[in-house]
């Protein structure tokens, strides 16, 4: 089980499923989010927060949409909105440290090539 928060504490993740890897990404949101994206199933995800705790951020190809905490700011989690939506990232930046120093980390290049760079 993995275990996540954001500052405040009023969005909450438990993930039941081990990421492959960490996914450090440079696209356009990401980079600036600095998150480190767990993808995971989606029915292995909990998330623990009252139906208005986040703003939801659809980004301009409308296939996810980024969960941010109303009050603190940090974004915990984002959904696909494909059609087959089985598929989610926690952000494991949530999670105690000591947590995910078990994590290959891996950068991709979401901003031009598409591919994993390291």
């Amino acid at each position: 089980m993995y275990k996540g928060q954001c500052h405040c504490g009023s969005v909450q993740f438990v993930c039941a499923e081990r990421p492959e890897k960490l996914v450090d990404c440079n696209c356009s949101i990401c980079r600036r989010l600095g998150a480190l994206w767990g993808h995971v199933s989606i029915d292995s995800v909990d998330v623990i927060a009252a139906d208005d705790a986040t703003i939801r951020y659809i980004q301009g190809d409308k296939t996810l949409a980024v969960n941010t905490c109303r009050n603190c700011g940090c974004t915990t989690h984002y959904e696909s909105l494909q059609q087959d939506g089985k598929m989610m990232a926690v952000n494991f930046r949530m999670c105690e440290p000591g947590s995910i120093k078990e994590f290959q980390i891996r950068k991709f290049d979401g901003a031009d090539s598409w591919t994993f760079i390291d």
